[in-house]
C-alpha cells in the first residue's frame, strides 16, 4: 500500500511512478559540493547513491484526499512513449499505484503541476486528459517559458480543447488549508502544494529541492535550476524547522525538516 501522511481532514499519499539512475554524475549536477557535504547527505539519505557513486533518484507524485475532493501534485514519468522516455525509467507505475491508494482517474478534481520538466507531466495527457474531470493548474510563466511544439501537441492542446487547463499566477487556494504556492527558481513558474491543519505544515515540494544535499544545505545551486538564486531563496524560505516534506526524488517520500 502506498505510504500516506494525515494532516486533520487531509491524507497525503506517496505514489510511486519509478526510479533510475540520474543521466550525469552528481558531482556535475551539483558542481559545487565539497566531499565533506557530500559525506553528510549520504548520510541523511543513503539510498540516494548506488555502490558506484551514482545518483539514484525516485520518481513520486502525490495526492491529497481532503473532503471529498482530490488534489493530484505532479503526473510522473508517464507510460513508454512519453516525453521523459529520453532520459527516464519508463514506463511509470501511477495507474497501478492510483488503483492501490483506491483512487480513481476520475475522482481527481485538481492535478496541479509543479513544472513543465518532462519527468512531471509524462500521465498528464495520454492522447486525452488522464484526469478527464480535473482542472489543471499550471502557472503562467511556466507555460511562456517552456512551451515548446511537441508539448503544444501533447499537453496543452488536448488540455485546451477540454477547457482544463487553468493557467494562475502566484498562490491559488485549492480548498481549506490546501494552497499552491508560488515557488520559483527551479523554472520560471516552478509551483509546491502546502497542506495545512493547525500549526502542522506539509509541503509538497516539487523540484524546490531534488537531493537531500539542498535540505542539508538549502543555499546548494543544482545544474538544471534556471534561476539559482531565485531557487535558492524560494528553499530557504520554506525550509523550515517542523515542517514535513513530500518529495517526489528523494528516497523517502516524507521528511521532517
Amino acid at each position: 500500500m502506498p505510504v500516506t501522511r494525515t494532516l486533520g481532514p487531509a491524507t497525503v499519499v506517496a505514489l510511486h511512478d519509478g526510479e533510475g539512475t540520474f543521466f550525469q554524475p552528481r558531482e556535475e549536477a551539483f558542481a559545487q559540493v565539497s566531499p565533506e557535504l557530500w559525506a553528510r547527505a549520504d548520510e541523511r539519505d543513503r539510498g540516494a547513491v548506488t555502490a558506484d557513486g551514482q545518483w539514484l533518484l525516485r520518481f513520486r507524485c502525490f495526492a491529497i484526499r481532503h473532503g471529498d475532493r482530490v488534489t493530484l501534485v505532479d503526473t510522473g514519468i508517464g507510460p513508454a512513449d512519453s516525453l521523459a522516455a529520453s532520459w527516464a525509467p519508463v514506463p511509470g507505475r501511477l495507474p497501478a499505484e492510483l488503483a492501490a491508494a483506491g483512487i480513481d482517474p476520475a475522482e481527481v478534481d485538481t492535478v496541479v503541476l509543479s513544472h513543465l520538466h518532462t519527468d512531471h507531466i509524462g500521465w498528464a495527457v495520454v492522447q486525452t486528459p488522464y484526469f478527464p474531470n480535473a482542472t489543471y493548474l499550471l502557472q503562467r510563466a511556466d507555460a511562456a517559458a517552456l512551451g515548446r511544439p511537441e508539448l503544444d501537441e501533447r499537453l496543452f492542446a488536448p488540455l485546451t480543447q477540454t477547457g482544463q487547463l487553468r493557467l494562475v499566477d502566484g498562490d491559488v487556494p485549492i480548498s481549506a488549508g490546501v494552497t499552491a504556492i508560488a515557488t520559483p527558481g527551479h523554472t520560471p513558474g516552478h509551483q509546491s502544494v502546502l497542506v495545512e491543519y493547525g500549526e502542522r505544515q506539509l509541503l509538497v515540494t516539487g523540484d524546490l529541492l531534488v537531493h537531500v544535499v539542498q535540505l542539508v544545505a538549502p543555499e546548494t545551486p543544482y545544474a538544471h535550476e534556471m534561476d539559482p538564486e531565485t531557487a535558492r531563496d524560494s528553499r530557504t524560505k520554506l525550509l523550515k524547522a517542523g515542517i514535513t516534506l513530500a518529495t517526489p526524488h528523494l528516497s523517502e517520500p516524507f521528511v521532517l525538516v
